[in-house]
């Protein structure tokens, strides 16, 4: 299930790739600016070539000296040509970081939100090696007649009960339609997925091994084939990794809700309706809380590099671990703009992304850093918390 904890990672990682975005979108603008005093070969004039190399160098500099702020432009003696190509880049380079900042924010929430997809294609793909071995009994007992081809335990997947009860639940066949989970362009693999991974696996030789299973054997048998199996097997992981950019990071919560869904319906007492695990308890407040943590620290990064700079004067703010900087904003800007999450909760979050994304010395640097900053901004009042987020704070 997605926390917030994953939320946050996951909005750590797309505000990484954003700011890799701004920098090429930087570099794509200074591009433009020295193609812009580029000698016209089509011209019939004469080309001072070092005057436009002075006036492109001009326009560079009164670029990245505008970027936030058109001040110094207006305060500038410089020709109409040049301040006509950095006003041109400045809006070409605000422009590509909106767009980015859309396409990166849009396809977040829609990794997230495609989650329930993948744990069903994963259900989906034990169901269709239970179907394989359905028809592989029937096309052989077609074949040889006068004797069974198959021993009864060879049925055992073709049987299982907590797949059978999955087919037969009204929830589960609704949620596949309306996921589109089907697997309806995989028959070649699925045939040859059985025959080289599952068939020959200790676990699948270990359950066809069992005569007449128990509704508890039944489970382990396809829980171990979707642990063991499904979600090791390089070949079968890049099914999935094509159909979510960000396979690698959602991957063990969809095995999480996959085994979920074959727990659930191997004890239907505890789950009597029948429901299927939803990506979050409240999703929709999670989202808002998701796209706000990415909008809200992308609208206060320049406020909030200034007091990481602020605050390590005797730093180079560029020599920072870069991943540093970003979840120091993270932190800053979820202690001012979300009241109901006490600042505690707030640095222990991002102490701990920092240990698992950063260096090895940034859980100590980034303790450190918001601790003596929460302190600073409560004391000025641009830390306000309600509610929950008074929990811990006094």
């Amino acid at each position: 299930m997605l926390n917030r904890r994953i939320l946050r990672v996951k909005a750590f990682q797309n505000l990484y790739a954003y700011e890799q975005c701004k920098g090429s979108n930087f570099n794509l603008a200074k591009d433009f600016i020295r193609e812009s005093f580029l000698p016209d070969l089509n011209s019939m004039e004469v080309q001072d070539k070092a005057a436009l190399s002075r006036e492109a160098e001009a326009a560079l500099y009164l670029f990245e000296k505008n970027l936030t702020s058109k001040d110094h432009l207006k305060a500038s003696d410089a020709s109409p040509k040049v301040k006509k190509a950095v006003l041109e880049a400045i809006k070409k380079y605000h422009l590509a970081n909106e767009k980015d900042q859309s396409f990166l924010l849009k396809n977040m929430v829609a990794s997230a939100e495609r989650i329930p997809q993948l744990y069903l294609l994963a259900i989906e793909l034990l169901q269709a090696f239970s179907k394989h071995v359905e028809k592989e009994s029937e096309k052989k007992s077609r074949i040889a007649s006068s004797k069974p081809a198959f021993f009864a335990n060879d049925l055992n997947l073709a049987k299982n009960s907590i797949l059978l009860r999955l087919r037969e639940s009204n929830q589960y066949r609704a949620a596949v339609a309306q996921q589109n989970a089907n697997l309806d362009d995989l028959e070649l693999e699925i045939r040859e997925w059985f025959r080289d991974y599952i068939k020959p696996s200790e676990e699948y030789q270990a359950y066809i091994a069992l005569t007449e299973p128990n509704v508890e054997q039944d489970f382990q048998a396809v829980d171990e084939l979707l642990k063991k199996i499904i979600f090791k097997n390089e070949v079968i992981l890049n099914y999935f990794a094509e159909k979510d950019l960000n396979w690698t990071e959602n991957k063990s919560i969809v095995r999480s809700l996959a085994s979920k869904v074959l727990k659930n319906a191997a004890h239907p007492e505890d789950n009597p309706e029948g429901e299927l695990p939803e990506i979050a308890i409240n999703w929709e407040e999670d989202k808002e809380f998701f796209q706000n943590i990415f909008n809200f620290t992308i609208e206060n990064m320049e406020e909030t590099k200034a007091m990481i700079a602020q605050k390590t004067k005797n730093w180079d703010i560029e020599r920072l671990a870069f991943t540093d900087k970003i979840i120091i904003s993270m932190a800053i800007t979820e202690m001012q703009r979300f009241p109901s999450i006490p600042v505690k909760v707030s640095i222990n979050e991002y102490i701990d992304i920092s240990k698992t994304y950063s260096t090895p010395k940034s859980k100590q640097f980034v303790n450190g850093l918001l601790d003596v900053m929460s302190k600073e901004l409560t004391e000025n009042g641009k830390i306000r918390k309600s509610g929950r987020g008074l929990l811990d704070n006094k």
